[in-house]
């Protein structure tokens, strides 16, 4: 009898591990619901599927019930980092969203958990990255302040001289040194010239400067390095209803992006459908 008591544990676990598999490929085809539909079928959810679900929710734009999710999951596995990272996203998401009685709250509670993420694991670059963004746009009341970005930004260099120049292009743009940051964009795209972000990033500063052939070539050259990436196709389309041009092609970019193959990491569809709603009743 203890054998098939021991026999059907293990079977159990075995399916949970299988659902959890299956899970995260759903949410890797940005398929939110159907994977909180199998997440919620887990008779114990571990921390790493109350960590997926508040991905999921995070995604589906439910910060209130991912919060909740990456607490419990955190309170499980409260050594991992990227519970606590989530966790902080979310807290970040709900000030953006929330009134102005709450939203301070929400902010300083990001800023804990980015802290807490990069303290349990400072290999952790996406916290990292997370916490420089947090202090350098955060007022100094909230614990922000461009010298504590700075000093992130050096341990981001430590880890990646790219990723360190693009940090501190936005410190110099901040401070309104537009020539130093426009170097640093340039720089780091010549330490990863086959990244087609860091194009991008240049073309999207570009842009903004007003300097508009420049920032077409840039946009032509990311264009060259992926012809099919969705980023490319949202960043162009993005550019182009911000500064109300092109609007034809920023519709037809946009086309493209909402039938492409998304994945997390890519902008939300929402996004680019509000962005085509917005292009079709220019």
């Amino acid at each position: 009898m203890r054998g098939l008591i021991f026999f059907l544990l293990a079977l159990s676990s075995l399916f949970g591990q299988e659902s959890l598999e299956r899970a995260k490929q759903l949410y890797e085809r940005t398929d939110y619901q159907a994977s909180l539909e199998l997440l919620h079928r887990a008779a114990k959810p571990s921390g790493a599927t109350y960590g997926l679900m508040g991905q999921n929710y995070f995604m589906l734009g439910e910060y209130k019930k991912a919060t909740e999710a990456f607490q419990k999951a955190l309170a499980q596995e409260p050594s991992k980092s990227e519970h606590a990272h989530w966790l902080g996203r979310a807290f970040g998401r709900r000030a953006e969203t929330s009134n102005f009685l709450t939203a301070p709250g929400y902010a300083s509670k990001a800023r804990q958990y980015f802290e807490e993420a990069v303290t349990l694991d400072p290999d952790n670059d996406e916290a990292l990255n997370d916490l420089f963004d947090y202090y350098l746009q955060a007022p100094g009341f909230l614990g922000g302040g461009y010298d504590k970005a700075e000093r992130v930004a050096k341990r981001i260099a430590e880890r990646n001289e790219a990723e360190g120049h693009f940090a501190e292009a936005q410190l110099a743009d901040k401070r309104k040194q537009f020539d130093t940051a426009e170097e640093q964009l340039r720089r780091a795209m010549e330490l990863a010239p086959h990244q087609v972000g860091r194009v991008l990033d240049l073309a999207k500063y570009l842009a903004k400067r007003g300097r508009i052939q420049e920032s077409e070539a840039a946009f032509d050259r990311a264009a060259q390095l992926e012809p099919n990436s969705p980023k490319v196709f949202f960043a162009r389309a993005r550019t182009y209803v911000e500064q109300r041009r092109n609007l034809d092609r920023a519709k037809e970019l946009l086309i493209k992006y909402l039938k492409s193959n998304l994945t997390p990491d890519d902008p939300p569809r929402e996004q680019a459908e509000k962005l085509l709603k917005e292009v079709s009743g220019a």
